[in-house]
């Protein structure tokens, strides 16, 4: 069942999952880190499993001429012990249902070019590849 992360304990219960995704987060303060994010925001989703977080994904509601309004995925990650299981794919619909409960008219995620795998899941899942995102580090 997808739930809407919203304690403490729920932001750090999906630390070691993210982790898979974000090599670099550091336990010490990930849920004030969050926390900030969510006053931007940003929202987690997680699917658990045996009481585990096993996927998990992070994403924002915003507009732009480009795209009007937009439920943007910055973050979607299965555990790699139960990747390729589904459990991707159930936040993801959720995702696509979500966005048309909130008014969007598109979802939108950025990946990596190294990401082939999830590369595979997204095309797999009617994505489409839209545009270059480009970034200079500053």
């Amino acid at each position: 069942m997808v739930v809407h992360v919203e304690t403490d304990k729920e932001i750090m219960d999906c630390f070691e999952t993210l982790k898979e995704l974000r090599p670099s987060l550091q336990k010490e303060g990930f849920v004030d880190r969050v926390r900030d994010m969510y006053s931007e925001g940003y929202r987690l989703i997680s699917e658990t499993k045996n009481n585990d977080v096993i996927a998990v994904a992070g994403f924002r509601i915003l507009s732009n001429f480009a795209m009007g309004r937009k439920l943007y995925i910055e973050d979607l990650v299965t555990s790699e012990a139960v990747r390729s299981k589904g459990f991707g794919k159930i936040l993801l619909d959720y995702l696509e249902s979500f966005a048309k409960q909130e008014g969007c008219q598109v979802l939108h995620l950025d990946s990596g070019t190294q990401r082939h795998r999830a590369h595979k899941f997204y095309f797999t899942n009617n994505l489409e590849i839209f545009s270059y995102h480009f970034v200079k580090h500053i």
